[in-house]
């Protein structure tokens, strides 16, 4: 028997938000609808909803919660709403609300930075908490972006006296002379994400004013080699490129009062054959070690473009795929 058709009505009050909450040509309105088969009208300050009981109800949780974030000040996209809206069918719609109140620092455009997803939120605490994390998911996960926000906040608060964020060279290796310009305009293409990130959460002016002073510092990570680093938020990105013996050397350069955060995929690895990554290494060896943190953030952690998360989930359950069948071959 098929379920009769409910209606719910959700009064604005005071601030209006149905343009908001709307988006663009409908756009908001149009991926909730679509994910719960309802249909969502604004009329006369109400917004009505009809549905199904039980999609209609799902439903009026997720606007009431959207308007919450709106007037919290924040815009909505289709990530927030996706996200919300996974939240919400597995029963944690109180969580939707949980992330606006972590705001990490303020960019140089006056944006809060703060977590966006759960996943997100663990490794900002993680981080908190310990002074070595593992921070490993696939790109658009905001994995260094957040180590970022954090270095900078606690640079700000004077917990430590500067950052250091580095990445290995990996395809600089042996063809580094032949390409044209100095060293560092030979390694700086391979550091420009984190020149980007840094630009973005400090602004130019300032970023630049810090690195003259030494106070942040972006180098390949061949030049840790033989350093200590005291009271230094340090960032080793795409951590997965490392071998072994370079993740070792990274991790025993930490001196007093040092945080460190490593990131990585450890899906996207560009080591030469017969070479182990170094990250792959260190989950295995470190993973029970008093003080350091593991977080592993997956497609539902993607806060770039909607289709990142589907391509992430397509390529996985390939290899899952890949892995059973070259299982099944080597028992016959």
């Amino acid at each position: 028997m098929e379920q009769k058709l409910i209606e719910k009505r959700i009064s604005m009050n005071e601030m209006d938000y149905t343009k908001e909450l709307f988006g663009d040509f409908d756009s908001n309105v149009k991926i909730i609808e679509n994910i719960f088969h309802v249909d969502i009208v604004s009329r006369k300050g109400e917004i009505v909803i009809m549905g199904k009981p039980k999609e209609a109800e799902m439903t009026e949780k997720l606007i009431n919660r959207l308007i919450r974030v709106l007037q919290s000040g924040e815009t909505l996209d289709s990530q927030k709403i996706n996200y919300s809206i996974k939240l919400i069918k597995e029963g944690q719609e109180n969580e939707i609300e949980s992330l606006l109140e972590d705001v990490i620092c303020i960019s140089a455009k006056g944006k809060q930075i703060k977590p966006k997803t759960l996943g997100q939120k663990k490794y900002a605490q993680s981080i908190k908490k310990n002074d070595v994390v593992f921070g490993i998911g696939p790109a658009g996960t905001g994995k260094t972006y957040l180590a970022m926000a954090m270095a900078v906040k606690a640079f700000k608060n004077k917990e430590v006296s500067k950052i250091i964020l580095t990445r290995p060279a990996v395809e600089a290796g042996e063809s580094l002379g032949f390409l044209p310009g100095d060293l560092q305009e030979k390694v700086d293409p391979y550091l420009r994400p984190l020149y980007d990130a840094l630009y973005d959460i400090l602004g130019g002016e300032i970023f630049l004013k810090y690195k003259e002073r030494g106070m942040i510092e972006v180098a390949p990570l061949a030049y840790m080699r033989g350093r200590t680093l005291n009271d230094a938020f340090i960032i080793l990105d795409e951590a997965q490129n490392t071998t072994k013996e370079q993740m070792k050397m990274f991790l025993t350069r930490m001196g007093v009062g040092s945080k460190a955060v490593i990131t990585g995929d450890i899906t996207q690895i560009d080591l030469p054959k017969g070479k182990a990554s170094g990250l792959k290494q260190a989950v295995d060896i470190l993973s029970d070690v008093d003080g350091i943190g593991f977080i592993f953030l997956n497609e539902n952690d993607v806060v770039r473009h909607a289709l990142v998360q589907r391509i992430i989930k397509a390529y996985d359950q390939y290899d899952k795929k890949k892995e059973i069948d070259n299982k099944n071959k080597k028992k016959r």
